[in-house]
């Protein structure tokens, strides 16, 4: 008796369903964005910068900012990927209405409101809040290392800068004096009136490179003429190298040192350390409530310290939700007795393990003993006699899970965008769909 098999008729007609609530199950996460930002998000900010009458109508402002946010939440980042979403998959239809907009036009939306959709993180916070999330108990700070656009072998320093300059220089006066020699010859040859003067490919991208040498190098001599605010974490100085460990770097001559560096892609990207060696990229750093891990203040920043985030970020969480927390937790990354002080006097206990940190106060000067930092010895002190029941040890279970979340579960590992307040908007997205996620749980149960 022969095996009977379902049906596989591929030349079957179908009927879609009546409507795209039907494409996914009822309590999908397609649901929830596009109802949260059709109902609850203030979108004008967007709206009213369409006041042109003419010309063909565009896609629903609403409907695009619903795509990203959706995409973000699945780990779909690029243009190109959530355009061919938008035509395979019905989740993307359920929140598109089937509209299906092309590459071009997701990534220009994003790029020419990517202030509006920065502030949206705020927005989606305040659901949060009102959905019970935010509790202000404890809230443990972090910072982590995410790749830029950008290689690390596109960067060069300032001593490289120095002896290629010259030397391609002569390069490329050899041959434009060889190409002026043939110039001539085929003049003889062919006539004056002849073409054969184009500049040829192997000759221009060698004039290229030299132009971005010299350019890189007149913007590092500027920014040493020039030197940044020693507090600005993320001016040019800092983006570009002149800065080390949060201090401002000179030549002998004055001018910028040999180990300044600048990329010729994403020029303020800067070559970070991580546990796998050195990127290219950025310093995303976070605040996370302990209740829900929401996410209720961000930073982004182009050096590898990160003392110099702990007052912005307790500070953003007041600025964003009228409250301060009652507790704050950060590593040896975050222990100065500067940072100590700033959460006594906003009546914050901080757990901040001193002794560790490459870039604290204490090796910043010498490595001074404890004694002479009353705070951290408190602090030292204070941790040691908690032990294991330290509140210390919630830090890890709260701010830890949130990166993974972002870097393992959702993919995101590099920025799309390039330059520095580009990318600040792109991680601002990425921190409004993860919240976005802890709220659609939270409804959901």
């Amino acid at each position: 008796m022969a095996k009977v098999f379902r049906a596989w008729d591929v030349d079957q007609g179908w009927l879609l369903p009546p409507s795209v609530h039907e494409f996914v199950p009822p309590g999908h996460l397609a649901h929830f964005v596009r109802d949260t930002v059709r109902e609850a998000l203030d979108l004008s900010a967007i709206l009213e910068t369409y006041t042109e009458e003419r010309g063909f109508p565009p896609y629903y402002p609403g409907m695009m900012v619903a795509l990203l946010l959706y995409g973000y939440s699945r780990g779909l980042y690029s243009s190109r990927q959530l355009a061919r979403a938008c035509e395979e998959r019905v989740d993307v239809m359920a929140v598109t209405g089937l509209n299906r907009p092309d590459f071009r036009t997701i990534a220009d939306f994003r790029k020419r409101h990517l202030i509006a959709l920065s502030d949206l993180f705020v927005q989606v916070l305040r659901l949060c809040r009102a959905a019970g999330l935010v509790q202000f108990g404890h809230v443990a700070v972090d910072g982590t290392k995410l790749k830029a656009n950008a290689s690390r072998h596109k960067a060069m320093s300032y001593g490289r800068m120095k002896t290629a300059e010259p030397a391609l220089a002569a390069e490329v006066a050899a041959w434009l004096a060889r190409a002026d020699q043939a110039d001539a010859t085929e003049d003889q040859e062919h006539g004056a009136d002849r073409r054969g003067d184009e500049t040829p490919d192997w000759m221009a991208d060698k004039q290229r490179r030299l132009e971005a040498i010299r350019a890189a190098k007149a913007a590092l001599e500027a920014e040493a003429a020039d030197p940044p605010d020693p507090e600005d974490e993320s001016g040019p100085g800092a983006s570009s190298g002149m800065r080390w460990q949060g201090r401002p770097l000179r030549g002998d001559d004055g001018g910028p040192p040999d180990r300044a560096q600048r990329n010729f892609t994403d020029p303020d990207s800067r070559i970070l350390p991580t546990r796998d060696g050195f990127v290219q990229g950025y310093n995303g750093q976070i605040a996370v409530d302990a209740a829900h891990q929401v996410i209720v203040a961000h930073r982004l920043v182009t050096t590898s310290a990160d003392y110099r985030a702990l007052v912005p970020l307790v500070d953003s969480i007041h600025a964003h939700l009228g409250r301060k927390p009652r507790e704050v937790s950060g590593d040896a990354g975050f222990a100065t007795e500067a940072n100590l002080a700033a959460l006594k006097e906003r009546r914050i206990r901080g757990y901040l393990p001193p002794g560790r940190a490459r870039h604290s106060e204490v090796h910043a000067a010498g490595r001074r003993r404890l004694k002479n930092t009353p705070l951290m010895s408190a602090m030292a002190k204070r941790l040691k006699r908690a032990g294991r029941r330290s509140r210390y040890h919630l830090r890890k279970q709260v701010v830890e899970p949130v990166f993974g979340q972002m870097k393992q579960a959702r993919g995101f590992r590099q920025f799309l965008l390039r330059g520095l307040d580009q990318v600040r908007g792109e991680w601002a997205m990425i921190c409004t769909a993860h919240n976005l996620l802890k709220l659609a749980q939270a409804v959901g149960r």
